[in-house]
């Protein structure tokens, strides 16, 4: 008799006091927020606003996955909002199907286009061999060098997880690094591969998760940004922080004259799958960057590489299964926060305990911007832009600025905090190596940060509003 084989142990961890205190302060302002009655703040409100403090101190101390109390969110929604509540009370609630729907929102199609086209560009070796190629002209000098990478990191970025272009560029910094005398310079040198994976990440609407909760929050308050949209408004913050954070890591880390002979080899995979592979990706970037011309919604295009690689075989159901799926459901479950919301009330009740209309608008754009930049620094960015993108847009209506520059704002604000290892995957990548000290990384990344989260509040929405972008 043939006998099974046994199944591997799950072993859950032991929460850390940080997640203790989430599981605990969590549940009680949930439990308070229903029980305690509230001035001026309908049912609805009231039980959105439970959901909203329980979402905020789980994402803050992490004590569940951020994933984990993305799809919380959206379950409480349809247990407590929708047509399927459980509790009455509610007059005209959403459908419990629109609450759901979050799940395959547009802005998730669109990402998951983007991840899979991610994913082939590793699996066929695209990303490795263009950075080979692109380094090429930079060779010979140390600080041109780091100008190439931190531009092809960033280029990377735009269109490939910022983690999976962090990750492959080590692939091919390593041996640069190898090359180059211990201290300050390797030190520069790894630092600019986190820095510009985060930067290049805020160009374009697939570049970074933020950015997709930006547009789906716009979205459900009628205001769409198309893809060409996104990258006009944020490609000059983009580049200009680039170039100053290359002037900045190479001045502090990288001697002038310093030599550096790049040895770099493309091999590109000429089989006929990756052949049609690079045909759908480029169609697929080329749809996206002429949607003006053919007005296909960016989504929409986003869908149709899914289709093709999956019909031709090029990607198979493992490439699926090996899709970043914990954060589409992290932007679904910002998306359904967002609309909740709006749509019991509870923003106009928020925005209403502050006279914001004495503050001037200069500081108050600086302060979300701020807000923004630190709460990203200590918890995900992701998590950031669920909870605060929707109320900027709130605060953003009745004062003389667009809302969709408010909300682009906080997504790129919360695409800019690096200044810690567990401020962003490619910083942690960077950290791993050995090579960057943290006292490096606080302090590259608060300069560098810091210098866009001024130049986001003081000069981009005048600069958005003489190009009239918006």
């Amino acid at each position: 008799m043939t006998s099974l084989p046994s199944q591997p142990h799950v072993r859950l961890t032991p929460p850390t006091p940080a997640q203790v205190l989430g599981l605990v302060t969590g549940p009680l302002a949930f439990a308070l927020a229903l029980w305690i009655e509230i001035p001026d703040l309908g049912p609805a409100g009231q039980r959105m606003l439970a959901i909203f403090l329980l979402a905020i101190l789980l994402w803050v101390t992490e004590a569940i996955p951020l994933y984990a109390t993305a799809v919380l969110v959206i379950l409480l929604e349809v247990l407590m909002l929708s047509d399927q509540a459980l509790i009455g009370g509610l007059v005209d609630p959403p459908s419990a199907a629109s609450w759901f729907a979050t799940l395959a929102n547009p802005v998730i199609i669109l990402f998951l286009g983007g991840f899979l086209i991610a994913d082939g560009a590793h699996k066929f070796g695209l990303d490795r061999n263009l950075a080979a190629v692109m380094l090429r002209p930079f060779a010979g000098s140390a600080r041109r060098s780091v100008l190439g990478l931190m531009l092809i990191t960033a280029f990377l970025s735009m269109f490939v997880s910022n983690t999976a272009t962090a990750a492959t560029m080590f692939a091919v910094v390593i041996p640069i690094l190898a090359a180059l005398p211990a201290g300050a310079a390797r030190t520069g040198v790894a630092l600019a591969i986190p820095v510009a994976a985060n930067v290049g990440g805020i160009g374009t609407p697939v570049g970074s998760p933020p950015n997709a909760i930006a547009l789906g929050a716009l979205e459900a308050q009628g205001q769409g940004l198309s893809f060409v949209g996104w990258m006009a408004l944020a490609m000059p913050l983009m580049l200009v922080v680039l170039f100053f954070a290359w002037w900045f890591l190479t001045r502090r880390y990288v001697p002038k004259g310093l030599p550096l002979a790049l040895r770099l080899t493309a091999e590109f995979d000429r089989s006929p799958a990756a052949v049609l592979f690079y045909l759908i990706a480029g169609a697929t970037v080329l749809l996206w960057l002429t949607e003006p011309f053919h007005g296909i919604a960016s989504s929409t295009v986003g869908f149709i590489p899914v289709v093709a690689l999956l019909a031709t075989q090029v990607m198979s159901g493992e490439d699926l299964r090996r899709l970043q799926w914990p954060v589409l459901w992290l932007v679904a479950g910002g998306i359904a926060l967002g609309a909740g919301i709006g749509q019991s009330g509870l923003d106009a009740w928020l925005i209403g305990l502050v006279d914001w209309e004495r503050l001037p608008l200069g500081l108050l754009l600086l302060l979300l911007v701020a807000i923004a930049l630190g709460l990203s620094t200590v918890i995900s960015n992701s998590a950031t832009a669920n909870l605060l993108v929707p109320l900027a847009l709130s605060l953003a209506i009745g004062l003389p600025i667009d809302p969709t520059a408010v909300g682009v704002m906080v997504a790129l604000a919360c695409s800019l905090a690096m200044a810690l290892p567990i401020s962003t995957p490619p910083n942690a990548v960077a950290y791993a190596t050995g090579e960057v000290p943290t006292r490096a990384m606080v302090l590259s990344g608060l300069a560098i940060g810091g210098f866009g989260a001024l130049l986001l509040a003081f000069l981009m929405p005048r600069v958005w509003g003489a190009l009239g972008l918006l």
